[in-house]
């Protein structure tokens, strides 16, 4: 089972098709959609899955929803606060990692673990299944949500190589979630909050020493022209965030039932694993930046990674201890969310 970027195009190329050549005229818009969410417009994020993902929607509603698409937080606001501006309808639409918001969305948080992620596809794929069973009605029950997923392996970008995990020892490094902050904090970094707009001032004024992001990210950023070491893992990721496109409630229900549909048809299962695969697919092109300008890329072996595994293996534990403080089975979601994956890749 494998959903890509091209079928998600091709559908959309359809829609517009169809558009075109049909016999009847389009409808006039009825309707605005505002989608808000906090990197620029270039960023691989608005360009290959959001703009695509509205695209599509304009397409097949006959030009009846317009969504109109704000980057770079340009309604105001801080990205931590995206999901409470999809909440209030500040914003209808918003794109946002759930990690801005520690504790709040604790059971996504199981895709954060380190070293539980192998491919983006099965992982967005396993995060929408569990969603739909543990979350939609649960922490997620103040919004509607359109997609989850997350992005390609992250790794450790930094002005030092850094091999082990003792070479973190004292290093200040951007951590993009709770569980990625303890983890640097276990390992003997001084984890620091911030969100990806934020890293490039970060990394030039000395705040931080390095990073933790996706391949794919750093591009936008001008990673590699800040620090000239990169720190891949093989086989399991070092870890990944969580994603949602959530929109609001009562702007959801207050769409006609054709134009419900057309939202709907664009939601779920199949996109989250478009939006997924595409994030990831964007790692290699990234990734040739830094070779092309010569910088230290250390990709650790299996054995090398096991070092790391081992010692995130307190994550875990305090991980399913705090679940359990909330009442959530947080070994069950492990098990679960590791079977989702592997029949996915089978």
């Amino acid at each position: 089972m494998t959903i890509t970027r091209k079928s998600f195009l091709n559908m959309a190329g359809a829609a517009a098709l169809a558009m075109g050549f049909g016999a009847a005229p389009a409808l006039a818009q009825e309707v605005t959609l505002r989608m808000h969410q906090f990197l620029p417009p270039q960023a691989n994020v608005p360009k290959l899955v959001l703009d695509v993902w509205a695209d599509k929607v304009e397409a097949d509603s006959d030009g009846r929803i317009k969504v109109e698409r704000y980057p770079s937080m340009q309604l105001g606001g801080t990205p931590p606060e995206l999901m409470d501006q999809a909440i209030d309808g500040v914003a209808d639409i918003v794109w946002t990692v759930v990690g801005y918001t520690p504790g709040r969305y604790p059971s996504t948080e199981v895709f954060e673990l380190p070293f539980i992620m192998t491919n983006a596809r099965a992982a967005s794929a396993a995060y929408w299944q569990m969603f739909e069973k543990h979350m939609k009605d649960t922490e997620f029950k103040d919004v509607h949500i359109l997609g989850t997923w997350v992005h390609g392996p992250g790794l450790i970008h930094a002005n030092k190589e850094v091999r082990t995990p003792s070479d973190l020892q004292g290093m200040k490094i951007r951590g993009g979630s709770r569980l990625v902050n303890d983890l640097l904090s276990l390992l003997g970094a001084t984890p620091v909050g911030m969100p990806v707009p934020a890293i490039p001032e970060g990394l030039s004024k000395g705040v931080i020493d390095g990073t933790t992001i996706p391949w794919e990210v750093t591009a936008s950023l001008k990673v590699p022209e800040l620090v000239k070491n990169h720190t891949e893992f093989e086989g399991n990721a070092l870890y990944v965030l969580t994603f949602v496109l959530a929109m609001n409630k009562d702007r959801y229900e207050s769409l006609p039932d054709d134009l419900k549909t057309v939202i709907d048809d664009n939601s779920g299962l199949e996109f989250s694993v478009f939006a997924g695969g595409t994030q990831a697919d964007s790692d290699a092109p990234a990734r040739e930046l830094a070779v092309a300008l010569g910088n230290n890329i250390v990709t650790l072996s299996q054995e090398e990674t096991q070092v790391w595994r081992d010692a995130a293996q307190p994550i875990y534990d305090a991980w399913i201890a705090d679940m359990e403080s909330k009442g959530i089975d947080g070994q069950a979601l492990i098990d679960e969310a590791r079977a989702l994956m592997d029949a996915y890749e089978g």
